[in-house]
């Protein structure tokens, strides 16, 4: 007599490169503008759970990967783009007026803004009557902004309170835009 074994057998395990790449896939595809956030979210969740490897083509089957020519036009495009706008940002600021730091051994805060007392008065709809004020601080020069309406930029970060500054910056007061200089 023969009996014959029979073992059930259960679909293989996915490995951790199969559920990485799965992963990979659709943080590129969010990146690339082919997945919302929350559909990102949604499948993401789903490949962590998923079992078998179809689970995981299923969610990617729609996220055809790119070749190496592709990858290449795509990054060529972003190296360029991004060019033009350090490009303009370049030539803009070649082009601004100068704001002369003051001597430092007047120990006197410069006050900036639209009021006639101001050290320097810059007479715009966007500048504050009190807008901010520059001054000398342990050898380093300060540029403080005293409750702004449209506020106080340095290097295109507003300024929250107050900001080191140096020669060679940029600064914005509401719209009037200024490159420090020391003469």
């Amino acid at each position: 007599m023969t009996s014959s074994f029979e073992f059930p057998t259960h679909p293989a395990r996915l490995s951790d490169a199969e559920r990485d790449k799965a992963l990979r896939l659709l943080r590129d595809g969010v990146a690339m503008g082919r997945l919302s956030h929350d559909t990102f979210v949604h499948r993401m969740e789903l490949a962590l759970a998923a079992r078998r490897s179809e689970e995981l083509a299923a969610l990617t089957a729609d996220l055809h990967t790119e070749g190496r020519v592709a990858r290449l036009v795509f990054g060529s495009v972003e190296a360029v783009s991004g060019f033009g706008v350090r490009l303009r940002r370049a030539w803009r600021a070649e082009r601004l007026p100068k704001l002369l730091l003051p001597h430092p051994v007047t120990g006197h805060p410069l006050r900036i803004g639209r009021d006639p007392g101001s050290g320097l008065r810059l007479n715009h709809e966007t500048v504050s009557r009190v807008h901010a004020e520059l001054s000398r601080q342990g050898g380093m020069w300060v540029l403080r902004d005293l409750g702004s309406t449209n506020g106080t930029t340095v290097n295109g970060r507003r300024v929250v309170g107050a900001a080191v500054v140096r020669e060679g910056d940029q600064v914005e007061f509401g719209r009037m835009v200024f490159r420090l200089s020391v003469n």
